[in-house]
């Protein structure tokens, strides 16, 4: 068996074989693994009894289930229409220039991976740029650049 198949297992065991474990299971195999493989996703299709598709299906839509690697420090920038009257185009654009990304790249270092997100639930704060599981509300373009110089600098 497969370190992938046994982080399945382990994961359908403890969230339960039910749809409602899909979510959670994904979840925690992205955790470990960083992405979500194809090889984890036919797992999952196979321990919860579901359809192949579906596991995708479910994978494609919640964006920040990443299906291909990413970088060490995934950068997400809310999209919402209101970060989006906050000056968002202008921070999303800073970070592409900074880090030599378009959006959905990884930096040749396998440091950053810049994506989108949906609303990140922060949207009194915007424009706000989450980094891993930290959340930076309130940003400018200088204010971003800040951050990540520091990610880039430290070992988070």
């Amino acid at each position: 068996m497969s370190t992938t198949e046994v982080l399945v297992k382990d994961l359908v065991k403890k969230n339960g074989k039910t749809r409602n474990s899909l979510m959670p299971v994904l979840q925690g195999i992205v955790q470990q693994e960083r992405f979500l493989s194809e090889d984890a996703m036919l797992c999952v299709a196979k321990e919860l009894d579901l359809a192949a598709a579906e596991v995708y299906g479910t994978a494609s839509f919640y964006t920040f289930l990443d299906t291909v690697p990413r970088g060490k420090n995934i950068v997400r920038v809310c999209k919402t229409i209101t970060c989006h009257m906050k000056g968002k185009d202008e921070i999303i654009n800073t970070l592409c220039t900074a880090l030599k990304v378009k959006i959905g790249e990884t930096t040749h270092d396998k440091k950053f991976t810049l994506l989108t997100a949906n609303c990140l639930g922060w949207c009194h704060k915007g424009p706000v740029m989450l980094i891993n599981d930290e959340v930076y509300p309130e940003l400018t373009p200088q204010k971003a650049l800040e951050i990540l110089e520091e990610y880039a600098k430290s070992h988070h």
